[in-house]
């Protein structure tokens, strides 16, 4: 695993090095070792899957308030995406800040998304398949979201969006109230 640091702090894109051979791959995608060198200490707790079948169709923005904060790894099973992460970490240099990275299961890359940040993407093959690692379990009474589309963001999706659930297109913009979430 090779750790290659983003623009927002804490944050990395992971790169796998697969061994290949006339089978195919075998690549390892968590290790606590590994994870060390970039200062993860915790233990995944919950592994996810999702399936996507339209090009366009975005999930997210997602994450947990304190105390359920989590840190996740995202990886590309099958086909590709735009994953996108934004900083909402009170008092953060990169504050509403956000940085997107293609992942795919051709460049086997993945996205290391620290506690304290907000998490979505938008599939560009048809049929895309993600895995998530995550550190904490998931309650919803801890679940926020942050408007695709927020002003105060400006993400630049690359698609039109085709497809939203309901939930996250009523998630709010942010407003002039909000500091980030407290660590």
């Amino acid at each position: 695993m090779k750790f290659k640091p983003l623009p927002l702090k804490d944050a990395y894109r992971i790169e796998i090095e697969a061994f290949r051979d006339h089978r195919g791959c075998f690549s390892r995608i968590s290790c606590r070792n590994e994870l060390a060198q970039i200062g993860h200490q915790k233990e995944f707790v919950q592994i996810n899957h999702s399936f996507t079948e339209a090009v366009g169709a975005l999930r997210g923005m997602h994450f947990q308030y304190p105390p359920k904060a989590e840190t996740k790894m995202v990886k590309c099973l099958r086909g590709k995406v735009f994953d996108v992460i934004i900083d909402i970490r009170k008092g953060s240099d990169s504050f509403l800040q956000w940085h997107g990275e293609i992942l795919s299961e051709k460049n086997n890359y993945m996205m290391y998304v620290p506690e304290g940040f907000a998490h979505g993407f938008q599939t560009l093959m048809p049929d895309t398949a993600l895995l998530y690692l995550h550190t904490g379990y998931y309650d919803p009474k801890y679940e926020g979201g942050i408007k695709y589309d927020d002003p105060t963001v400006n993400i630049a999706w690359p698609l039109l969006i085709k497809d939203i659930s309901d939930r996250d297109s009523k998630f709010p913009h942010i407003n002039k109230d909000f500091n980030g979430l407290d660590l």
